[in-house]
């Protein structure tokens, strides 16, 4: 114990000479970092030097729990009481005076502005008039942060565990859903088109720099000092962006509102079309279970029927047909009624047996071809190819008329579609 001695014995100069750090944890000369007797070992007349910028702690335990000693820096002093109160607590530690405490010290960086850099991969942003065609958008950018209230910073993280690199990964990480959140909804709430996205980098900019601050102050406890988002990018490989491209570029020929409301209308019925044509191919390939629930709702209604001709005098003979009783002519009609009746039920139910002998599967609709006409510089249909020869009747439509299905990229000319050449006499 006589190197610990305060007469005679060495003191330790506890101070921080890294450049590069946000937390650092000391430990006394001829200790390693690990040795936890060792390096919590503080010696009577120790001095403590701290930086301007920086912020020395000192955390040691007493039965009531952990306490933590704050030194902001410039300090240079040996440890004293009488010319640094607050460490008080810290010298009323050492026993008889001679035996070292056992306390941890950290410094903070105050001064120092961390950056992290992230990267956001391509996530879908829809715009708010065509939602049918997800854009993917891609951003990148860079934040700087730092400690200020180090008292709320220490709240937040264990010192003796504190990681820069995973406190980075976990600032990114909220970066990142606050980001996609916020350029996610830039179209409806500024109405900015996806397409015209990479434009307002400075709107969007200021709108994350408002948005993340206090919340990332919440989350860590720390101050951010800059947001710079340096690139959004569109895949502009990607059909949905070519289609909006285009879409906006005829919005933007045109100039009227009533065209973007006729193609938003168009584009709806699209979708419900499609919907529409879902269900029927679901209903077409059950065709067989459900034509038998059909006909056996018919037969049950009609067994139902002929089982309550006898209540209420139905069994009487009534030959004048005036009274309750039981007329011939309505026992011939229910009869007939009988037999439909039966037939229906037998012939529905012999026919689903013997597709499911044959192992019979109803094959679905025939699809069927539709074309959109320009016709003045705007799109109306679409119509199939009766409507279409109809039109060619009346002169509406000739082999030179620009027209569009689905799967197209872009207008053609109606004579160079395979389906509608037989529409057109030939030239002679």
């Amino acid at each position: 114990m006589g190197f610990f001695k305060r007469k005679g014995g060495f003191s330790d100069v506890i101070r921080c000479d890294e450049v590069n750090y946000l937390v650092w944890k000391w430990h006394p000369t001829g200790a390693n970092l690990g040795e936890s007797k060792r390096e919590t070992a503080i010696r009577t007349n120790s001095i403590l030097r701290v930086k301007t910028g920086e912020v020395a702690i000192f955390v040691y335990k007493q039965k009531n729990g952990t306490i933590q000693d704050y030194i902001v820096g410039p300090y240079d002093e040996k440890l004293k009481t009488k010319n640094f109160p607050v460490l008080s607590s810290i010298i009323g530690l050492w026993y008889e005076g001679d035996t070292p405490f056992q306390a941890e010290v950290f410094f903070i960086n105050t001064s120092m502005a961390i950056q992290t850099r992230f990267g956001i991969p391509y996530f879908d942003v829809v715009d708010s008039r065509f939602p049918d065609f997800p854009v993917p958008v891609a951003v990148r950018g860079a934040l700087t942060f730092k400690v200020e209230d180090y008292k709320t910073f220490g709240n937040y993280h264990q010192w003796i565990n504190f990681s820069l690199e995973e406190l980075k990964n976990k600032i990114n990480a909220s970066v990142t859903r606050y980001i996609k959140e916020i350029v996610t909804n830039a179209s409806s709430e500024h109405d900015i088109p996806v397409i015209a996205i990479e434009s307002k980098i400075d709107l969007i900019n200021e709108k994350v720099e408002l948005y993340v601050k206090d919340r990332l102050s919440d989350l860590f406890g720390i101050s951010i000092t800059g947001i710079d988002i340096s690139s959004i990018e569109v895949d502009k490989e990607n059909e949905s962006y070519t289609e909006l491209k285009r879409i906006t570029k005829d919005i933007t020929t045109n100039k009227t509102e009533t065209d973007l409301l006729n193609y938003q209308e168009e584009l709806r019925i699209k979708r419900e079309e499609g919907q529409y044509a879902q269900r029927m191919g679901t209903r077409q390939t059950n065709l067989g279970a459900f034509q038998t629930e059909v006909g056996g709702e018919v037969g049950v209604a009609g067994a139902e029927a002929l089982g309550r001709m006898g209540e209420k005098g139905a069994g009487n003979i009534d030959l004048g047909g005036q009274g309750a009783g039981f007329n011939p002519v309505t026992m011939m009609a229910g009869m007939a009624v009988g037999t439909a009746v039966g037939r229906n039920i037998a012939g529905t139910l012999d026919k689903s047996i013997n597709q499911n002998e044959a192992g019979q599967v109803v094959p679905p609709a025939v699809p069927i071809t539709k074309f959109y006409i320009a016709i003045d510089g705007k799109n109306t249909g679409p119509y199939d190819v009766n409507t279409l020869r109809s039109m060619v009747a009346n002169g509406n439509l000739n082999p030179d008329s620009l027209v569009w299905k689905e799967g197209m990229s872009d207008w053609q000319k109606a004579g160079m579609q395979s389906e509608l050449t037989g529409l057109f006499p030939p030239k002679l």
